[in-house]
């Protein structure tokens, strides 16, 4: 359903520094929606900022090589007291926003809009801009930038074909349209280089992120008769490889792939205590069940954070998804 982007259009306007946001652990769809916009508001003489709630994965470095444009949030959040709005990309849930959701709360009096394409959301107040049926928030933005009157540069090109390509999975999800391609297309005439986009993003892995994909390939395991495929990590495996936690992101990949799986799960050990959860299907609604465990995101694809040490959380988890793939 088109989305009525008038409100937003008289927000941004009215405003001349916003401060633009994506949820904790950011990938390409949320960074690069960020950066796209502020590429975009800069060229209407806008004065934006961009900032991340938690540390910018190795993998994405080359998007702000010396880290001019991505600053990193922390509470109190005082160096951010100039700004006079806030759009948050990719998400619309407090549990995605780490501290900076505390921020929000505890000034309820700065204006804000949402713009997301998950299903699952919260009131974060202000205005909101949701489209379920969009495969990627960097269509949003392109859509945004549309709106505004403004072409994307052929940097905001490469920035949002990043997006788009990789919510789709590189175009082979279920998610991807015959409207992502002539995205994809567009873009493409508009400067975008998909060919050094999947070198970087696909092909430039150091050697630590590797060896802790062999650790989690190692552990895979198989639950409901090979219909279930999870693996996990632990903080312990960063140090025996020399990864980071950013190194996990497309761990899902591994279990997912193997023959025969319908549902695949990753346990991931957090610094701070408790445990990450990433939810992959075929067929069945996960978003429902990471929404039970204080999560959300996509029917196919999803993600939740629960307080508990791994092993209880990873039983307690397997026994909900197999239940609701077998009706148990």
């Amino acid at each position: 359903m088109p989305v009525d982007w008038s409100p937003l259009v008289e927000f941004l306007r009215n405003h001349d520094r916003p401060l633009l946001m994506t949820h904790i652990r950011p990938d390409a769809d949320g960074l690069g929606s960020q950066l796209a916009l502020h590429d975009a508001l800069t060229s209407l003489g806008k004065h934006p900022r961009v900032a991340i709630a938690s540390k910018l994965p190795p993998r994405y470095e080359f998007l702000d090589p010396g880290r001019r444009v991505i600053e990193d949030f922390r509470m109190p959040g005082t160096a951010f007291k100039d700004r006079d709005s806030v759009v948050v990309l990719d998400t619309g849930t407090w549990n995605q926003l780490g501290d900076f959701g505390d921020h929000l709360k505890a000034n309820p009096d700065i204006p804000r809009a949402v713009v997301d394409h998950h299903r699952t959301q919260d009131d974060l107040g202000g205005l909101r801009f949701v489209d379920i049926s969009a495969e990627s928030t960097g269509r949003l933005t392109h859509e945004i930038m549309r709106a505004l009157g403004v072409s994307p540069s052929p940097k905001a090109a490469n920035l949002l074909f990043m997006a788009v390509a990789t919510d789709t999975g590189w175009f082979r999800h279920p998610n991807t349209s015959p409207a992502t391609f002539a995205l994809a297309g567009e873009l493409e005439a508009a400067g975008a280089n998909p060919t050094e986009l999947y070198e970087q993003l696909y092909e430039a892995a150091p050697l630590a992120r590797l060896k802790l994909t062999g650790v989690a390939i190692e552990r895979l395991q198989l639950r409901a008769g090979g219909r279930v495929a999870y693996t996990e990590i632990y903080l312990k495996d960063y140090a025996a490889t020399g990864a980071v936690p950013g190194d996990t992101e497309d761990l899902i990949t591994f279990p997912r792939s193997v023959e025969g799986v319908e549902v695949a799960l990753v346990f991931i050990e957090q610094p701070g205590g408790g445990t990450k959860i990433s939810f992959r299907s075929r067929a069945l609604d996960v978003s429902q069940l990471a929404e039970r465990f204080g999560g959300g995101g996509h029917k196919l694809a999803s993600g939740a954070r629960v307080a508990g040490n791994l092993p209880e959380v990873r039983d307690e988890v397997l026994a909900a998804a197999i239940a609701a793939l077998t009706g148990g």
